[in-house]
C-alpha cells in the first residue's frame, strides 16, 4: 500500500476549483490547503472561508506537496513550471497548455526538477474505457475500421460572456475542440493513437466568439482506420459524447464513457454498472459529479507515492493539444 501526498493547493479560483475541492475532501488522507489566487482576499472562498488563499505559490508559508493547476489554459505554463521550481508535484486541468512550446517548456521543468506533472483527463479512468483499451492493446477485437466521436454540448451566450477569454484563442487556445471536447478527444487518442492526416471544417454558428462553436474532422490513420469527431456547443440542450466504433468482431458504442451497445462477437461485454448519477458537462460548465476527479486524484496520488507514471502523464495527454492544434492549422491554411 502507497503512501499518500498529504497536502496541496489548488492554484485557481474558477468553476472548477470548486469541483476538485470537493474531490480532495472525498479521496482518503488527501488534504487540500488553501488556494492561489491574485485576486481572491486571503480568506473567505465560497465553501471554504477557513482555508487561506496566497497570491503566488512561491509566498506561501507552510509545508505542502502538490498543487493542482486550474486556472485558465494559457496560464497552465506559469504556474506548472513555477511550481516544479519548487519541488513540487503537479496535476493540471485538461488540457496540458495551448501551444507546443509551452508543453514542452512544462514538461521539460518537470523532468528537469523530478517531479511528476500528470493531466486531469480524468475519463480515462473509467471503467468501460479501461476495459475497452485492453482489449485493443492485445488485439481482441481485431482491426479497427472506424471510430466515430461525437460532442454534441450546448452551452448558452452568458456562459460565453462571464469571462473575456471563453471562446477566444489567447487564454483559452480555441473553442468548443480545444475546451469543451478536449477530454473526449483525449481518450479517443489514447484508444487509437494519432493519426496520419486530416481534413475539418470549423464554423461560428451560434454565439458571439472568437473561435469555433461547431466543427467536424474526418482522420486517416496508417493503419487504414477512418475516423470522424464532430464537436459542439451548439446542440440544445447538450448530449452526453458517444463513440461508435466498427471494426472485424463487430461493433460497440461508448455512451458518456460507458458501454452503451457490445455487438462483439466471441468477446463477453466487460461493461461495469452505469454510475447512478452522470455528470452533467454536456449542457453546463458546473460539474455536479466529482467523482472521476476523485479517480484520477487518486491515481496521482499513487504516481507520486511509487515513482511511476500516472494514468494521463503529461507527455502522453499533450496528445490532444497536439491534434486540436493541427484541426486549427489545417483550417487556417484552408482559409
Amino acid at each position: 500500500m502507497y503512501e499518500i501526498c498529504h497536502c496541496g493547493y489548488i492554484v485557481g479560483t474558477g468553476n472548477i476549483s470548486g469541483t476538485y475541492a470537493d474531490a480532495l475532501q472525498a479521496v482518503a488522507g488527501c488534504e487540500l490547503t488553501g488556494f492561489i489566487s491574485r485576486r481572491q482576499p486571503s480568506h473567505g472562498l465560497a465553501g471554504h472561508p477557513s482555508l487561506p488563499c496566497w497570491p503566488t505559490l512561491a509566498e506561501v508559508d507552510k509545508p505542502f506537496d502538490a498543487v493542482i493547476v486550474a486556472t485558465p489554459n494559457g496560464l497552465h505554463p506559469h504556474s506548472a513550471i513555477e511550481a516544479a521550481g519548487l519541488g513540487k508535484h503537479i496535476l493540471v486541468e485538461k488540457p496540458l497548455a495551448i501551444t507546443v512550446a509551452a508543453m514542452d517548456n512544462m514538461i521539460d521543468a518537470a523532468r528537469q526538477h523530478g517531479v511528476t506533472l500528470a493531466v486531469s483527463y480524468q475519463r480515462r479512468s473509467y471503467p468501460d474505457n479501461l476495459a475497452v483499451k485492453a482489449l485493443l492493446a492485445r488485439g481482441a477485437l481485431g482491426r479497427i475500421y472506424s471510430a466515430d466521436l461525437s460532442c454534441r454540448f450546448w452551452r448558452d451566450q452568458p456562459y460565453y460572456d462571464s469571462a473575456e477569454y471563453r471562446g477566444g484563442y489567447r487564454l483559452d487556445g480555441g473553442g468548443v475542440f480545444m475546451q469543451q471536447a478536449s477530454h473526449a478527444i483525449d481518450t479517443y487518442i489514447w484508444l487509437f493513437g494519432m493519426p496520419a492526416r486530416l481534413h475539418g471544417e470549423l464554423a461560428t454558428f451560434a454565439h458571439q466568439m472568437e473561435a469555433e462553436d461547431h466543427g467536424a474532422v474526418v482522420l486517416r490513420y496508417d493503419n487504414g482506420m477512418i475516423g470522424t469527431i464532430v464537436a459542439s456547443t451548439c446542440a440544445r440542450p447538450g448530449y452526453p459524447p458517444r463513440l461508435e466504433v466498427c471494426c472485424e468482431k463487430g461493433t460497440f458504442t461508448l455512451l458518456n464513457d460507458c458501454i452503451d451497445v457490445w455487438q462483439i462477437e466471441g468477446v463477453d461485454n466487460p461493461a461495469q454498472p452505469r454510475p447512478p448519477l452522470a455528470d452533467n458537462g454536456a449542457s453546463s460548465a458546473t460539474l455536479n459529479d466529482s467523482r472521476r476527479h476523485q479517480a484520477i486524484l487518486a491515481d496521482f496520488e499513487r504516481a507520486v507515492a511509487e515513482g511511476e507514471p500516472p494514468l494521463a502523464a503529461a507527455d502522453d495527454a499533450r496528445r490532444a493539444t497536439e491534434l486540436i492544434l493541427q484541426i486549427y492549422h489545417q483550417h487556417e491554411r484552408k482559409e
